[in-house]
């Protein structure tokens, strides 16, 4: 009797104690906890355009190459790399100690198998495969093609890749950190077909777990990933947790509770109650999150359409470059920033080519600081004295970036523009834009590659809209020639000079009114450290660290 007591009494004991070690074990657990309220469409790296598939899919999967956070290439799954004189052929040696994401198809001990040079090729041929549809299959338009049309991708051995390009493109790297260049499995597509945007397998800090569209997805750590910091292997995460809330201030309260760990940009349901008038972290949140800032490779801007062949260009007085500059001079970009962003972003009062890249320099000479005399002046110049017998100036522009335009619009009226305004769809005025309909216009460039080019493309002739990204239809020889000269520099420093003169360029014909330089704002938990904070706008969390209160 006393022994069946003590056996009953010893097996209740033992189901508490590991009843506490499970709940011990399960409050360890770290799991990065944010949300997409845009939703994410594909896992698939192939479809990696927008920013919430970017961002998970920065999780999951490598590329050849890298971005630090001061947007250095750095080896990734290439350790090191050649380039030819000439600047057209890449040889990349890569790691031999990756392994794709342990999977039940996979024949190797452990469901995984090892990336080899072959994958590398796979993936890259079935980017720029028109059955795919990728839309970056452009990043391959400059990589050469035999007779056949096949790409120029070649394994030359297990750990060895060669890329050849038609032409010299010294951008080239910055390309392949692109999320649409990471490598994958042909055995995962393969099996799944379409269905591999739901079922990724990559060589990435973190597996699929699962996903409920709409509601969750769960991605946890990779216990074989590659690399390693202060001896300890990545990620220090057990998982990321990524919710579907669409209401911007319900993500909001979930954040200040604590149910969330991170939150990017800034809604204008909880701007005033997050921020102090002059952007600073509200103080009553100070002991809870910290706020990180940074320069981020978007540039917001009004362009205007070059062509002089457009209907009522005889009329147009935007086809003045006296007009175009009186524009730019105009208006006073400082207050505009400090009134409606609270500061966040930096007056665009220079080129094209956004701060947080090397060619911006605060001591270059071109550019625009808000001068009403000198706009009154080139007003007169051009024929039209305080505005006098101007036609009215119509700028298009949607409903997000309306309160921007108003205001510009108010300050422009006081030396005497006659401005009216014309709201849009965001998705009709992106049409309207690229069918060149739209003689005013309000846009923004987010840099796909960390490169001056991706902002100097926009006014390359060669690149008229619709087959490319010159929605102002600028056209100047000297231009070209300096753009086309710069691809051919392999020696970055002159390189840069040549960007700047291009830069210059466009500021004196002025296709082009720059309202601000863009900031990267992130809130993050007291309990996140680590958490890198880039340019790009990049979310990258394989060396994030989470303290369990």
């Amino acid at each position: 009797m006393w022994v069946n007591k003590f056996h009953i009494l010893f097996f209740i004991i033992s189901l508490c104690l590991l009843s506490c070690t499970n709940k011990q074990a399960k409050e360890k657990r770290t799991v990065f906890r944010y949300n997409e309220s845009a939703g994410i469409t594909s896992l698939d790296p192939a479809f990696a355009k927008d920013q919430a598939n970017i961002w998970a899919c920065n999780q999951l999967y490598n590329g050849l190459v890298q971005l630090d956070s001061q947007l250095q290439i750095r080896p990734c799954l290439a350790k090191t790399w050649t380039v030819s004189d000439d600047g057209k052929t890449y040889i990349f040696y890569l790691r031999d100690d990756v392994f794709f994401h342990q999977t039940d198809f996979f024949t190797f001990p452990k469901k995984k198998r090892k990336m080899v040079a072959a994958d590398v090729v796979y993936s890259f041929k079935r980017i720029v495969n028109k059955q795919i549809a990728s839309p970056g299959a452009w990043i391959f338009n400059l990589v050469d093609t035999n007779q056949q049309g096949e790409h120029a991708f070649f394994a030359l051995n297990d750990t060895t890749v060669m890329i050849r390009l038609k032409n010299s493109f010294p951008p080239f790297l910055g390309l392949l950190c692109m999320q649409y260049c990471s490598v994958v499995p042909h055995e995962a597509v393969e099996k799944y077909g379409k269905d591999f945007r739901k079922y990724p397998v990559g060589t990435g800090p973190f597996m699929f777990k699962t996903w409920k569209e709409g509601l969750k997805l769960v991605m946890v750590k990779n216990p074989d990933y590659f690399e390693y910091e202060q001896g300890i292997r990545l990620p220090y995460l057990d998982a990321v947790s990524i919710s579907f809330i669409i209401d911007k201030q319900s993500v909001f309260m979930e954040f200040v509770k604590g149910n969330l760990d991170f939150m990017s940009g800034l809604d204008a349901s909880y701007k005033d109650e997050l921020l102090t008038n002059d952007g600073r972290l509200n103080p009553v949140y100070e002991k809870k999150i910290h706020m990180l800032t940074m320069p981020y490779l978007n540039t917001e801007y009004l362009g205007i359409l070059m062509e002089k062949q457009q209907a009522g260009a005889k009329d147009n007085p935007l086809l003045k470059k006296e007009i175009r500059q009186a524009l730019n001079y105009g208006f006073d970009r400082e207050k505009m920033l400090r009134f409606l962003r609270s500061n966040i972003g930096k007056a665009g009062t220079y080129g094209i080519i956004p701060y947080g890249l090397p060619p911006f320099d605060t001591n270059n000479t071109y550019g625009y600081r808000y001068n009403p005399s000198k706009a009154r002046a080139l007003m007169a110049k051009a024929g039209y004295p305080d505005g006098k017998g101007m036609p009215p100036i119509v700028i298009s522009v949607s409903e997000s970036y309306m309160d921007v335009i108003q205001y510009m619009a108010y300050e422009l009226e006081q030396i005497g523009f006659n401005i009216k305004l014309s709201k849009l769809q965001s998705g009709t005025q992106r049409q309207m834009i690229a069918k060149s309909e739209l003689p005013f216009f309000r846009a923004s460039w987010i840099a796909d590659y960390p490169d001056a080019e991706n902002y100097l493309s926009l006014f390359y002739s060669k690149n008229f809209c619709p087959q490319g990204p010159n929605y102002t239809h600028y056209s100047n020889p000297l231009f070209d020639k300096i753009y086309e000269q710069s691809l051919s520099t392999t020696n970055d420093s002159l390189r840069t000079d040549l960007y700047r003169k291009m830069d210059s360029l466009i500021m004196e014909e002025a296709p082009v009114v720059i309202l601000y330089y863009d900031q990267v704002l992130r809130f993050v938990s007291n309990q996140i450290e680590n958490i890198d904070n880039n340019a790009m706008n990049l979310l990258t969390l394989k060396r994030v660290k989470k303290r369990n209160n």
